[in-house]
């Protein structure tokens, strides 16, 4: 039977014995005061999460600049549109493993209140950052003076429709454009804004106009998820099979970004569902290599190719068998660096493709 250890300055009602020890918590040394303890751990808590917040902002300031301005359409179509949903969870999943690590540095029940006031007031600051950088500023009651064409640009994506007409009333061009060639009315459809697309296309914005890229307004507008802008540009007498760099059409666009509302009207306007990019992808490709399950159904309901090859030779069936590779390969090798994926390119692992088990 464990007794009590009888060392000096030692409370004996302290003690438990090993059977009942917390494995996670941490030992502390006798002479540690509690509130030194609750201190140090304290101190450790506000660094740590400076540090969480520090990154996070910076991956957030990252995030804004791509969709405008570092847009790769590679990544587009090999990794889909950025979730934020995921990114949400993510971050979550961050909080959680530094909370499990602060928990060895909390010493007694005030050290977790501590924390839990801490982690308080740090979302609340949070909050209230959001919702102040949601909140664009209000437009002025009357502009005065001319207005720049980068202050037009940006009027476009914030949606402030006086900025634009100012603009066009003193002659500005409707086509005005960035140094990736990018116009109000490519902003304007990633964001939604209606009545802003119906300023521009008023005033004899080109609904086609192709940017760098040779992304047209369709094009951002999948991106942005906005069916109604879709249709309004339709209507304008846009193009819906026109191609980008990579030969992608609105529909590809619509299939990587993972928006089913625009497919599905693509799809009810009878476009051209085995169009292929520059790779020879078609839509349903991409929609498997994706795994976008939805879409994939209305693709093989409205007779996309099963059967068809893209330049590297693969049918979208290939893909789900290189998908299915590549996960058993994942886990049972987990080791940092052993990770490959097949789909990437035409370049194939050193395995065997799996040949689809028989129907039963």
């Amino acid at each position: 039977m464990a007794k009590a250890p009888s060392g000096e300055g030692v409370d004996a009602l302290a003690y438990k014995a090993p059977e009942a020890l917390w494995p996670a918590e941490v030992v502390i040394d006798s002479t540690m005061e509690g509130s030194e303890a609750v201190q140090r751990a304290t101190a450790l808590i506000e660094e740590r999460l400076a540090q969480e917040e520090e990154n996070e902002k910076l991956r957030g300031n990252a995030q804004q600049k791509l969709p405008m301005d570092m847009l790769v359409l590679e990544d587009e179509k090999h990794q889909g549109a950025p979730s934020l949903a995921l990114q949400k969870v993510k971050g979550q999943e961050r909080v959680r493993k530094t909370s499990l690590d602060l928990r060895r540095e909390i010493i007694d029940v005030g050290g977790i209140q501590n924390l839990i006031e801490l982690r308080k007031k740090r979302k609340q600051k949070k909050r209230e950052a959001l919702a102040a950088a949601q909140e664009p500023p209000p437009e002025p009651e009357e502009i005065t003076g001319p207005v720049e064409e980068e202050t037009f640009l940006k009027a476009a994506v914030e949606g402030k429709m006086k900025v634009i007409e100012k603009f066009l009333a003193d002659g500005g061009s409707p086509d005005t454009c960035d140094q990736f060639r990018r116009t109000a009315l490519h902003r304007a459809s990633l964001e939604g804004h209606m009545e802003i697309l119906e300023k521009l296309l008023e005033s004899g914005a080109t609904v086609d106009f192709q940017d760098r890229l040779d992304c047209t307004a369709m094009h951002w507008a999948c991106r942005g998820g906005h069916l109604e802008v879709v249709k309004l540009l339709q209507s304008r007498g846009a193009d819906t099979n026109i191609r980008d760099k990579l030969l992608s059409t609105p529909l590809h666009v619509a299939v990587r970004t993972g928006h089913v509302e625009i497919v599905q009207h693509f799809l009810s306007l009878g476009l051209d569902i085995n169009a292929k990019d520059r790779e020879g992808d078609s839509a349903l490709h991409d929609a498997v290599r994706l795994n976008r399950y939805k879409i994939i159904k209305l693709l093989l309901l409205h007779g996309a190719d099963m059967m068809t090859k893209n330049l590297a030779g693969k049918t979208p069936t290939d893909l789900v068998q290189l998908w299915q590779a590549d996960t058993r390969q994942a886990l049972e090798h987990p080791e940092p660096g052993a990770e490959q994926n097949g789909l990437q390119g035409p370049v194939e692992s050193a395995q065997e493709t799996p040949q689809p088990v028989p129907a039963q």
